[in-house]
Parts: structure tokens; sequence; C-alpha cells
């Protein structure tokens, strides 16, 4: 067996560690995954060449390449992530997914792009944790097909709220600023139990570890709607909401296209 090192350079969160097993998924050769997000290093455990696995993962565009490959002990024991932080990640499952409806309902009525697209990251995160929940025990057409779906549709919507701000920028609008900060606040404290959920499993191992930091990155989002939101207040204008709209889009965009690759 050889045991194979991989730096994967734009690999930040968890949804990039589940769109790389998902695409890894049809691999019989392969024995264990070993994710270090934080450190942006993939470890894998195998049979035959790690060739074979840089091939598959440099489709992904996450910056993929192999820093070492040597030979080790064939009866290697793997751990497996344990019952209570699987229960924990699906907390976080239904919490963005809650999450997502409140701040695409509130940011319409709202007239904020920032809340819609931060309720499409919402969804971004919560869809990734869905595709990996249903698809076990399934075939690998069925996990290939449910990301395809889940990527075009996360690209309809990112195009679909891409097209109206950049109407609004053209035609004008009227975000509610109050609105913005109130379901950010919220969308902040959601995220804020989120890392305390995380805190007491972060250091049993880094997929955990990254959860934790993925969840701080939303935090740092929620914030930038908040500073948009007062932003608009202080200088009357719509631009901070549509730019902080912009940006988030952007990000999720990215994402939905790497789950496509999945399907390739």
């Amino acid at each position: 067996m050889r045991k194979s090192v991989f730096v994967i350079s734009k690999m930040d969160c968890p949804s990039e560690e589940r769109i790389i097993r998902m695409k890894l998924d049809n691999m019989t050769s392969i024995k264990h995954l070993d994710f270090n997000i934080p450190e942006r290093i993939l470890t894998i455990n195998h049979e035959g060449e790690a060739d074979e696995i840089l091939e598959k993962l440099i489709p992904l565009n996450f910056g993929a390449s192999l820093k070492e490959s040597i030979t080790v002990d064939a009866n290697t024991h793997f751990d497996e992530n344990s019952s209570e932080e699987t229960k924990v990640l699906k907390i976080l499952l239904f919490i963005n997914g809650f999450m997502f409806l409140a701040e695409f309902m509130l940011g319409i009525y709202a007239e904020s792009m920032g809340l819609v697209s931060d309720s499409l990251d919402m969804l971004a995160d919560a869809s990734v944790y869905v595709i990996s929940l249903l698809a076990v025990g399934k075939s690998i057409e069925s996990k290939k097909k449910s990301a395809s779906v889940n990527g075009y549709f996360q690209i309809i919507l990112g195009i679909g709220i891409l097209v109206e701000t950049l109407r609004r920028f053209i035609y004008g609008s009227d975000p509610e600023p109050r609105y913005m900060i109130a379901v950010s606040v919220v969308a902040l404290a959601a995220n804020i139990y989120c890392l305390y959920l995380l805190s007491r499993h972060k250091e049993r191992g880094v997929h955990m570890k990254a959860s934790y930091i993925c969840s701080s990155t939303d935090v740092m989002a929620n914030t930038g709607v908040i500073a948009a939101g007062i932003l608009v207040i202080l200088t009357s204008s719509r631009i901070p909401d549509l730019i902080i709209g912009l940006i988030i889009v952007g990000i999720v965009m990215r994402g939905a296209r790497a789950i496509l690759k999945i399907a390739e």
C-alpha cells in the first residue's frame, strides 16, 4: 500500500472536502482519505499509482499537486468520524437550510441583494451536506446525478441574483438597511452557535477543525452584510448593499462550478 500526500492549494472549507470525496468515490484502490483543510493537505492511503488519483483531482481546479508518495504497512488501521460528530454536522445542515430560507425571503422583502446573496451562501453550505448525506449507500451514478442537479441549481440561482444585482446598479434600488442589519444579526447568532457546537469537537480531527474555520468565515460574511447595512444608512446609497451581494455571489458560483466537475 502507498501513502500519498497531495497539496490542495484552494481547499478552504468542508465543501471542497465533500466535492473531493465524491470525485474519488469510484476509485476502489483508495482505502482512506485524511483531510487537513487548515494546512490544505490531503493524505490518501491507496493501492496503485498516485498519478491516477492526481488525474482525478486536477479537473476540480482546486490547485492539486502531489507532494510525496511512500510505501506503508498494508495493515494500517484507520479511525472514522464518531456518530457524535455526525450528529453535530447534521445540526449544522439544519441551521444552514433554515437560515437560507429566512434570509432569502426577508432579503427579497427588504430589497437587499446582500441578504439574498448571503442566503445563497447558506444554501451552498447546506446543499453540499445534503449531497453527502443522501448519497450514502447509493450508486456512483446516483451520487453524480445529485451533484449535477445541485450544481446547476446553485448556478441558476447565482445567475438570477447576479442579473438582478446588475439591474439594480443600472435602474436603482431602495434596500432597507435596518432589515439588513436585523436579519444578519440573527444569521450571525446562528453561525456563532455553530461555532459553539464545533468548539467541543474541533480538536478531534482536522475535519471538525475545518468545519470550525468554515463557520468562522460565514461569521465574517454576516458581519460584512451588517457593515453594508450601516454604510447604506450613513451614505444613503444602495452601492454598499450591491457590492457585498456581488462578492458573495462570486464565492458561491465558484463552489457551484466545482460541484459540477464531479458529474463529468
